[in-house]
């Protein structure tokens, strides 16, 4: 970990205030949703979508029937409310991605996880690397001090356990990417993690896609469910990187920029 990282601090108030866009962002999408089918569309493949800190699959809903109208096999997590890493939770895991592998005729499995669940998503896709096609994050702080966000002292609370003990918990460096195809969708003006701590460092199968919004809102945002969409739908053993040329450059701006 880099002093950078290590020194960053959480979202400022501002920020974390303006978390109410989440509302106006579902709204949003909702309203857009004609428009989003004409995203690329699946293979069919089993998706497995994990909620954020103290969600459950009920959050996830808006972007999993999308998934499915789009033709992919999306299924929540089944573990109930994400109250940190708590015993049986990593099990658990582990036991849904087998039985969705064994389901769907041992087709490898996309992981898509939303804030802590797409650090789950990424740990899991280490663990089992022959059953993950794809991960992909939203807003997940998986780069820098566990404490870079406005949401540590409710991981504690909900967990029972200090955020050092269970980085400590997880398999290899968090900050490591899984060796699978990997996607961080992230927001510069998230009002819960440090933007910072969401950035992979890119490689030929690793990348990091910026949108404009809200942390709480990008399980649903209508560029984040694209980027979601988009990047499932590469063929597998034949995936490249989010083009945003043309209109998309508009939608996602550089995140390399200064």
């Amino acid at each position: 970990m880099t002093a950078v990282a290590q020194d960053l601090r959480p979202p400022s108030r501002t920020l974390l205030f303006l978390e109410g866009r989440a509302l106006q962002e579902l709204g949003a999408f909702m309203m857009l949703r004609p428009w989003l089918s004409a995203a690329p569309r699946g293979d069919g493949h089993p998706v497995l979508v994990l909620p954020g800190l103290l969600a459950s699959d009920l959050s996830t809903r808006p972007l999993r029937s999308f998934l499915k109208g789009q033709g992919y096999a999306a299924h929540g997590w089944k573990q109930g409310r994400n109250l940190g890493l708590r015993s049986g939770i990593e099990e658990g895991m582990l036991e849904r991605v087998e039985e969705l592998y064994e389901r769907y005729g041992q087709r490898r499995i996309s992981l898509v996880g939303w804030s802590l669940g797409g650090i789950y998503a990424r740990q899991i896709a280490k663990m089992v690397p022959d059953k993950v096609r794809s991960v992909i994050s939203l807003g997940s702080p998986f780069a820098g001090s566990p404490k870079a966000t406005n949401a540590w002292r409710v991981y504690e609370f909900a967990s029972g356990q200090s955020v050092e003990a269970s980085e400590h918990k997880m398999a290899g460096g968090l900050a490591m990417p899984p060796p699978v195809p990997t996607t961080s969708v992230f927001s510069r003006t998230d009002g819960i993690c440090a933007w910072q701590t969401c950035i992979n460092e890119e490689s030929e199968q690793v990348e990091n896609i910026e949108v404009y919004g809200s942390h709480c809102g990008l399980g649903h945002h209508p560029a984040a469910v694209y980027a979601v969409a988009d990047r499932l739908a590469q063929p597998e053993g034949q995936w490249k990187k989010f083009d945003r040329s043309g209109w998309k450059s508009l939608v996602f701006p550089d995140w390399r920029r200064g």
